[in-house]
């Protein structure tokens, strides 16, 4: 039975001041990745404050998005967080809001239907001063965003934050995102992959989680266009779950097609199975991008 989250990546819309709460950091680029593809494709402008910019730009260009592209354009700009929210290695309301405020105003300026804003909120676990106005200024965008013509994704690592950290500004947002899980317990968690469509699985899997897969399966091939499988963190799987994963790969139409992205631990198992050889199926290793 899929365990969902409140709200899908894929749903938010302008206005929207949602709280993405992460675990892992290709959860965290996954999510980013769809929030940012789904406002180019709309014609807004998108604003990504990451943890590390470079590493982020070429993260979002390895999964699709055309993101030389809209830098260069000026539809997209990656920044480091200090460099929109701190004002040296000081945080205050007054500071990070006008930014805020100068990104919307340009964003009207230049003709654009709205503006799309991620916030990595890692800085916050830095020695910055002025960390205890964290919650004001969620509430501050609460405000900012009310009417207005832009929707602001903040982004708290849920193993790094505070229980204490994350309630104190959970309420100031509209929307709760997470990856949607079909599957999660120490051994596993196979949970909707949003960018490439498809899923993710890490950890080890046998046939005691046949169930979760087969769901996680079923309800990605029903999406349009091609799919991945990610199996990059996937230390093993036993022949029953590689063959399920072949057959839901077999069973998509001309001309979909099924990329599964193999740890180097999992890639013999399905080369074995013959999956390299298989119309309609890419079979590619975690080194090979």
């Amino acid at each position: 039975m899929t365990v969902g989250a409140e709200t899908q990546i894929t749903d938010l819309t302008i206005n929207d001041h949602a709280c993405l709460t992460f675990g892992e950091h290709e959860e965290l680029l996954d999510l980013t990745t769809a929030f940012v593809r789904d406002g180019l494709a709309e014609g807004q402008r998108v604003v990504w404050l990451a943890e590390e910019p470079t590493r982020g730009l070429a993260e979002l260009g390895r999964r699709g998005v055309v993101a030389q592209e809209a830098t260069a354009a000026g539809r997209m700009k990656v920044m480091a967080c200090q460099d929109g929210l701190l004002d040296g290695q000081a945080f205050t309301v007054e500071h990070a809001t006008r930014w805020l405020h100068g990104q919307i105003a340009r964003t009207a300026r230049e003709g654009y239907p709205g503006l799309r804003v991620a916030l990595d909120m890692s800085w916050a676990l830095q020695p910055v001063s002025g960390i205890e106005q964290l919650p004001a200024f969620e509430e501050e965008i609460a405000a900012t965003l009310s009417g207005g013509s832009a929707a602001v994704l903040c982004q708290y690592d849920r193993e790094r934050f505070d229980p204490v950290t994350l309630a104190s500004v959970s309420g100031y947002h509209t929307r709760t995102v997470a990856a949607a899980t079909y599957h999660h317990d120490a051994l596993l968690r196979i949970c909707r992959q949003y960018a490439p469509p498809g899923i993710r699985l890490a950890g080890q899997i046998d046939r005691s989680a046949e169930g979760a897969l087969r769901l996680a399966l079923s309800e990605t091939i029903r999406v349009d266009g091609d799919i991945t499988v990610n199996m990059a963190e996937l230390s093993f799987i036993d022949l029953y779950c590689a063959r399920m994963i072949i057959d839901a790969a077999r069973s998509l139409p001309t001309p979909r097609r099924a990329v599964l992205h193999c740890s180097p631990a999992t890639h013999t198992r399905f080369l074995l199975l013959g999956a390299s050889a298989m119309p309609g199926i890419s079979l590619v290793t975690a080194h090979d991008g």
